[in-house]
């Protein structure tokens, strides 16, 4: 089945395809009569305008790229909402791209979008990204950027992230609060900043305090896998340090494998050693003991992303001046039975 186009209509009511075109636009130069005949016939033929043709003539694709590290995460699924509800207020398409954690699929992802021509892009870079040329290349394409979550503090462009460092200091002074003295950080990955930021958090928080850094209490999750890192780590720190009496996690998926160990093996939570996650997914909520964690508002995170792109986006159109902006969502401690 072929789309019905602006010359067949013309044809079958031997009148111009401008006239049929302005007919469609509802231009006073075209009468009553006609416009009805056009229009009578376009919804009888379901005709449908060209959208391809149509953004030719716009110089815009409505489209906009969204490059994301993992699909199955709940923190992301939040923010793809937020992102979506925007763009459906502005008639825009999303095209939702995975790196799947992996710098040369980034890569690739971006070549990608720009060959498609999008409007702009919204991006939370892979644990693998050390490197921007990729990034700069959006800019020199003129195509508006904006970065979330994980981002490079050395890429000229807007940015919505949340103060990791200071929600990881704030998480592990509410520990020491608690009474809890001997405190193991679940580390992410060396290169993205919230990871990096998240253990500076973390580090602050003792020294502050007085209590003594051991990088020995420092345990890498670098596999890309959360849950199998927490699992894995948590058996290290049972074999290798009987001492420590609480864990902050760099996510709530690393939180949720050291829980699921410690139930496994008769720890008891938060008596023998408390957990404290990061994100606030749903299943801290549901897990046995209930995770305390870091509420991150990953639908806020979304929206304000989409929000400025789109304005970015209508600045170019105008030929206006864009300024960058860095915007910091709040975050707060979510007290549950972990700790």
């Amino acid at each position: 089945m072929t789309n019905t186009t602006l010359k067949e209509i013309a044809c079958q009511l031997g009148i111009s395809i401008t006239t049929v075109s302005k007919a469609l636009k509802g231009y006073s130069d075209v009468s009553a009569k006609t416009k009805k005949a056009v229009i009578d016939l376009a919804n009888h033929l379901n005709y449908t305008p060209n959208s391809f043709a149509v953004n030719l003539r716009t110089k815009e694709s409505k489209t906009i790229g969204l490059i994301i590290p993992t699909l199955v995460h709940d923190f992301f699924s939040t923010v793809i909402k937020g992102i979506l509800e925007e763009a459906e207020k502005r008639d825009y398409l999303v095209i939702i791209l995975q790196s799947n954690e992996k710098l040369e699929f980034e890569k690739t992802q971006i070549a990608l979008l720009l060959n498609k021509r999008v409007d702009g892009i919204l991006m939370s870079l892979s644990n693998e990204t050390g490197e921007f040329e990729h990034l700069k290349s959006i800019i020199s394409h003129n195509t508006p950027l904006v970065l979330f979550d994980k981002i490079a503090k050395l890429v000229t462009c807007s940015k919505v992230t949340i103060n990791d460092k200071k929600a990881a200091y704030d998480a592990v002074c509410y520990l020491i609060k608690k009474g809890y003295k001997k405190i193991a950080h679940f580390r992410g990955s060396y290169m993205p900043q919230n990871s990096i930021d998240r253990f500076l958090g973390y580090k602050k928080a003792l020294e502050d305090h007085n209590i003594a850094y051991d990088s020995s209490l420092v345990f890498v999750c670098d596999n890309n896998m959360d849950f199998d890192d927490g699992y894995e780590n948590a058996k290290k720190v049972i074999d290798e340090h009987s001492e420590i009496d609480a864990i902050f996690a760099v996510t709530d998926l690393v939180a949720i494998g050291i829980i699921k160990y410690f139930n496994e093996v008769g720890i008891i939570i938060p008596n023998q050693i408390a957990v404290l996650g990061f994100s606030n997914w749903f299943m801290s909520s549901v897990v046995t003991p209930q995770l305390s964690t870091i509420d991150q508002p990953g639908f806020e995170i979304g929206k304000r992303s989409a929000s400025i792109l789109f304005d970015e986006i209508n600045l170019k159109k105008n030929n206006f001046p864009v300024v960058f902006q860095s915007i910091e969502l709040p975050t707060y401690i979510i007290e549950r039975e972990s700790t």
